[in-house]
C-alpha cells in the first residue's frame, strides 16, 4: 500500500486540493482548514452540514504564504480572504450571510462554541445534519471525544473531530460498482489521505480500526470509522450534481461508515508514493 492522493482544505466544507507532500502535526496537516465561515443568523462556525453551498466554492492557499486563501465561486470569479468584499461575495453565493474566519488559538473557547440550532427539535436537527429519513438510524456517537458536543469542531482546529480522515482506492472503486449511476467524486468524500490498495476488494480501511498505521514518516492511531452526513449528497459542479443514493448506500449497506478517523501519534511529512504500512 501507498500514498496515492494528498488532500488539503484551506476553507472548512469548500472544495479543497490535491498536494504532493504535506506535513502532520499532532493537532492537523498544515494549511488544512485554516479558515471557516461564521453563520452571521445563527452564529456559530458552521459548514456545509447545514450551509450546503459551501461545497460548491474551491478554496486554495494564495502564493506567498501570507496565511490568505484564495474562493473561486461557482460563477468561476475569485475572492482572497484579504479582499474587503469577501464576506459579501460569499454569502451571496450560498445564499446566506457568513463571515470567514481564520484559525483562532484554543483558549478561544468562545470561537468555537456551538451556535443555534436551525431546527426547534433535536432530532429534526440530527436527522438534517446527518441526511438521515425517519426510518433510518443516527449514527452512534458516544465513542467521540466529548469536546465536539459542546463545539463546532476541538478548539484550535476546524476539524469536526479528528485530526486525519483516511480513504482506500478500494472503497472508492467498491462505491463506483454499487452505484453505477452515481458520481463517485473523492471530492465528496473530503479525505486527507487515499491509500491506494491496489487490487484489494471491498473496504479494507474496516480492519484497520483500533490499528497503529505508519504512513511516510508519520505514525497514526486509526480511532473509528467516518460516520458520513448530509455532505455527500451535496452539489459540488456538473461533475458531481446532488446525489441522495450515495448516502443511503453508506447507510444501508455499509453500516453508515466511509473511511476512518485517524489521530497522529508521531508527526512528520508524507508525500504521494510513501509506503503505508499497519504497525499492529
Amino acid at each position: 500500500m501507498h500514498v496515492g492522493q494528498i488532500w488539503q482544505y484551506p476553507v472548512k466544507s469548500m472544495v479543497g486540493g490535491r498536494v504532493d507532500e504535506a506535513e502532520i502535526t499532532t493537532e492537523a496537516m498544515v494549511g488544512d482548514r485554516t479558515w471557516a465561515v461564521r453563520d452571521q443568523v445563527r452564529g456559530g462556525i458552521r459548514g456545509a452540514k447545514q450551509l450546503g453551498g459551501l461545497m460548491r466554492l474551491r478554496a486554495e492557499h494564495a502564493p506567498g504564504g501570507r496565511g490568505a486563501v484564495t474562493v473561486t465561486l461557482p460563477d468561476g470569479s475569485t475572492v482572497s480572504t484579504e479582499d474587503s468584499d469577501v464576506d459579501a461575495r460569499v454569502s451571496a453565493a450560498i445564499e446566506h450571510e457568513v463571515v470567514l474566519e481564520a484559525l483562532r488559538p484554543p483558549e478561544d473557547l468562545a470561537h468555537y462554541r456551538r451556535g443555534e440550532a436551525y431546527h426547534d427539535d433535536l432530532m429534526d436537527d440530527l436527522r438534517a445534519t446527518f441526511g438521515r429519513g425517519e426510518d433510518e438510524p443516527l449514527p452512534d456517537l458516544s465513542g467521540f471525544p466529548p469536546v465536539i458536543f459542546e463545539y463546532e469542531s476541538p478548539p484550535g482546529t476546524y476539524h469536526d473531530a479528528y485530526p486525519l480522515m483516511l480513504m482506500t482506492t478500494s472503497a472508492l472503486r467498491s462505491l463506483q460498482e454499487a452505484l453505477p449511476d452515481s458520481a463517485i467524486d473523492v471530492r465528496r468524500f473530503r479525505p486527507s489521505v487515499v491509500v491506494d490498495t491496489g487490487d484489494a476488494l471491498g473496504h479494507p480501511e474496516r480492519d484497520w480500526i483500533g490499528q497503529r498505521i505508519r504512513i511516510g514518516e508519520v505514525v497514526v492511531d486509526v480511532a473509528s470509522g467516518c460516520p458520513r452526513c448530509v455532505m455527500v449528497t451535496r452539489e459540488i459542479d456538473d461533475d458531481a450534481p446532488p446525489d441522495r443514493a450515495v448516502l443511503r448506500h453508506i447507510v444501508a449497506e455499509l453500516g453508515q461508515d466511509l473511511g476512518v478517523y485517524a489521530t497522529v501519534a508521531t508527526p512528520g511529512r508524507i508525500a504521494i508514493g510513501d509506503p503505508v504500512t499497519l504497525e499492529g
